[in-house]
C-alpha cells in the first residue's frame, strides 16, 4: 500500500490517556478519579471491566517505550493523572505520583521521543468533584491552574510541548449531559458551566505555564467533526448549523475569537453559565498549536423536542462489529470511516482561524482483532491510517500547517464504557498476562516512517 509523504521534521506519534493504561488506581498515595468511582458501579460499563491494572504501565514503563522505538516513533502524547499528583485535587502534593511521571519523561528523552503532556484527559479528582462538583463550579479553574503550575515547575525543563486539555465538549456532554461518561451526571444547565470552566481553566493554566517555562509551547486538544444534515430539508439544514456550533465552533471560536457563536449562544441563554467580562480574554490568549482530534462525520437533524437546540446528531451504528452500510464501511466502535472529513477539518481551521500549527493527536479506529500463530492481522486497520494519512499530506500540500499526527492509540487499552470490547492499538494487549504483540498495522506505521527518508 502506498505511504504518503510528509515535510522533514514532521511528529509521527501515538496517544494515550492515564487512566485508560496506567492501573495502579490505588498506589502509592494517588487519590480515587471520577472514573475510579464511575467504573466500581454496576452497569457503567458496558463489559462489567474496571482499570484497576489496565495496561500496567504504572508498574512498567520500558517496555512500552521499546516498542515506540522499534517502531520509529519520534513524539508520544500522554496525560498526567490529576489524582496521582494531587489526590484531593489541590494543596498536598503526592511525591511519588510526579516521580512516576519524571521516569517517564527521562525514559522517553532517552529514546529521543518528544513528551506531549495533557494535563485533563477526563479523570477528575473525585474530592474535587464531592467538594465543588468538579468543573461544573468556577472555582474548579483556578485548581486546574495551580496543578499545572506543580507538573510544569516538576518537568518543565524537558517537557516542551504542554496541552491542557483534551476534548472538553466530551467531558461536558457525555460526563454531565447525557451521563454515560463520570461523574455520570444528566443535567442540561450543567452542560455549559463545564464546558465555559474548562475553557477558562485552559487559560489560566496556560498562563501559569508560561510564566515558569517561557520557552515551551502550549496548546488544547479539540475534537473536531463535520456535522452534515441528515435531508436537504431547511429544518435540517439549520440543525446542521447549530450542531456544528454546538460540537465545534463553541469551543475553536471561544479560543480563536474569544467569543461564543450565534444562534447557538442566543438558544442557550437560559442554560448559560455567569460569564464575567475578563473571561474571554483569558480563554482566547494566544496557543502556540491546536490538537485536533477527528475520528469521523455526524448527521444533524431537526428535533422539535430537544429544548433549546432542537437538533439530534446520527452519526453511529449500534453494531458491535466493523460493518458495511448503504456502501460506506464502519468500524467495530460504530463509526463510519470517512477520511475526507480530516482533509475538511483541516482546511477550515486554516481558512476560518488563522492558519495555526495543528498536531492530529488523536486519530485510530477499532476492528476485531484475533491472534493467529503470534501474529495480529488487520488490514482494515491498515487500510484506514493509509488513507487517513493521505488526506492529512493532501491538506499540507495545501497550506495547512499540520507538524504532526499522533494514532489512537499505541496498544489496545480500557476504551472507557466500552471497557476492554474495543481495540484500538497498534500493539495487541493481553490483558490476562499484559503479554503484547505487534500488529500488522504498528509494522506498516513502522515501514512507513522509514519510507520518509
Amino acid at each position: 500500500m502506498t505511504c504518503p509523504q510528509f515535510p522533514a521534521g514532521f511528529l509521527f506519534g501515538t496517544a494515550t490517556a492515564a487512566f485508560q493504561i496506567e492501573g495502579g488506581w490505588n498506589e502509592d498515595g494517588k487519590g480515587p478519579s471520577t472514573w475510579d468511582t464511575f467504573t466500581h458501579q454496576r452497569g457503567k460499563i458496558r463489559t462489567g471491566d474496571t482499570a484497576e491494572v489496565a495496561c500496567d504501565t504504572y508498574h512498567d514503563l520500558q517496555t512500552d517505550i521499546d516498542l515506540m522505538a522499534d517502531l520509529g516513533l519520534n513524539a508520544y502524547r500522554f496525560s498526567i493523572a490529576w489524582p496521582r499528583v494531587l489526590p484531593s485535587g489541590k494543596g498536598s502534593v503526592n511525591a511519588k505520583g510526579l516521580d512516576y511521571y519524571d521516569r517517564l519523561v527521562d525514559d522517553l528523552c532517552a529514546k529521543n521521543i518528544a513528551p506531549f503532556v495533557t494535563l485533563f484527559h477526563w479523570d477528575m479528582p473525585q474530592a474535587l468533584q464531592d467538594d465543588i462538583g468538579g468543573f461544573a463550579r468556577r472555582e474548579c479553574a483556578d485548581h486546574f491552574a495551580d496543578y499545572a503550575e506543580v507538573v510544569a515547575k516538576r518537568l518543565g525543563d524537558r517537557v516542551k510541548n504542554w496541552i491542557t486539555l483534551n476534548e472538553p465538549w466530551e467531558h461536558a456532554c457525555f460526563g454531565f449531559l447525557l451521563g454515560n461518561h463520570a461523574p455520570g451526571q444528566r443535567n442540561p444547565w450543567t452542560y455549559f458551566r463545564v464546558a465555559h470552566h474548562q475553557l477558562l481553566g485552559h487559560g489560566l493554566a496556560l498562563e501559569r505555564i508560561r510564566s515558569i517555562s517561557p520557552d515551551v509551547r502550549v496548546g488544547v486538544t479539540l475534537s473536531v467533526s463535520p456535522i452534515f444534515p441528515k435531508t436537504a430539508r431547511p429544518r435540517d439544514r439549520r440543525a446542521a448549523l447549530i450542531g456544528d456550533q454546538f460540537f465545534n465552533g463553541f469551543y475553536l471560536d471561544a479560543v480563536f475569537k474569544g467569543a461564543y457563536p450565534d444562534p447557538l449562544w442566543s438558544r442557550a441563554r437560559l442554560l448559560r453559565p455567569k460569564v464575567r467580562p475578563e473571561d474571554m480574554r483569558i480563554i482566547s490568549r494566544p496557543i502556540d498549536f491546536l490538537g485536533l482530534n477527528y475520528y469521523s462525520r455526524e448527521f444533524a437533524r431537526y428535533a422539535w423536542y430537544v429544548p433549546f437546540v432542537q437538533f439530534w446528531v446520527d452519526g453511529k451504528t449500534t453494531a458491535d462489529h466493523e460493518t458495511v452500510i448503504d456502501g460506506m464501511p464502519y468500524t467495530s466502535s460504530g463509526r463510519e470511516v470517512y477520511p475526507a472529513g480530516l482533509f475538511d477539518c483541516l482546511l477550515r481551521i486554516k481558512r476560518d482561524y488563522g492558519n495555526p500549527i495543528i498536531y492530529i493527536t488523536e486519530n485510530g479506529a477499532a476492528f476485531t482483532d484475533m491472534v493467529e500463530n503470534d501474529r495480529v492481522h488487520d488490514p482494515l486497520r491498515v487500510s484506514y491510517l493509509a488513507r487517513y494519512l493521505g488526506e492529512a499530506a493532501r491538506a499540507i500540500r495545501d497550506g495547512v500547517n499540520l507538524q504532526g499526527y499522533f494514532i489512537w492509540t499505541l496498544m489496545d487499552n480500557f476504551e472507557w464504557q466500552e471497557g476492554f470490547s474495543k481495540r484500538f492499538g497498534l500493539v495487541y494487549v493481553d490483558f490476562a498476562t499484559q503479554r503484547r504483540i505487534i500488529k500488522d498495522s504498528g509494522y506498516w506505521v513502522r515501514d512507513m516512517i522509514r519510507s520518509q527518508g
